[in-house]
């Protein structure tokens, strides 16, 4: 059975936009898992780049996409890892963006993996561990 996962912005990009690699691997993963699960963040990613272009027909069934799926806020214990890995983080140089740090700290807090493509910035945080759907790498 495939672990539970974490899809990262990027990820779910590529399945809207119908990347071969990354469906295949989404196919396999709801063989095995209802539904998709993602981070309030990506959520809130993938609204901001849809209503930037003004694209009426995506926005609606991205919307639709979320209500079947699993979309976890951001909670308190969420901001408390994120704040700890922003200072980890800080304290080696090696600063991400915040959305990337509060997408780490879900996967993290809810013990998933995450799948992504940007490893540059997630490789840089301890204990996650990263599946890339777009590649044929795990880490």
């Amino acid at each position: 059975m495939t672990p539970k996962t974490l899809l990262d912005t990027d990820v779910l990009s590529a399945l809207m936009r119908k990347n071969s690699q990354a469906i295949q691997r989404a196919k396999g993963y709801l063989a095995d898992h209802s539904q998709f699960t993602f981070s309030a963040i990506t959520r809130y990613e993938i609204l901001r780049g849809l209503k930037a272009k003004n694209a009426q027909t995506q926005l609606s069934a991205f919307h639709a996409f979320c209500s079947a799926n699993e979309v976890l806020p951001v909670s308190e214990t969420i901001l408390d890892r994120t704040a700890d890995l922003y200072a980890d983080l800080h304290r080696r140089g090696q600063l991400i963006p915040d959305a990337d740090l509060l997408i780490a700290a879900t996967a993290l807090e809810h013990g998933l993996i995450l799948s992504t493509n940007n490893i540059a910035d997630f490789g840089r945080i301890t204990g996650l561990t990263i599946d890339n759907w777009q590649s044929d790498s795990v880490g």
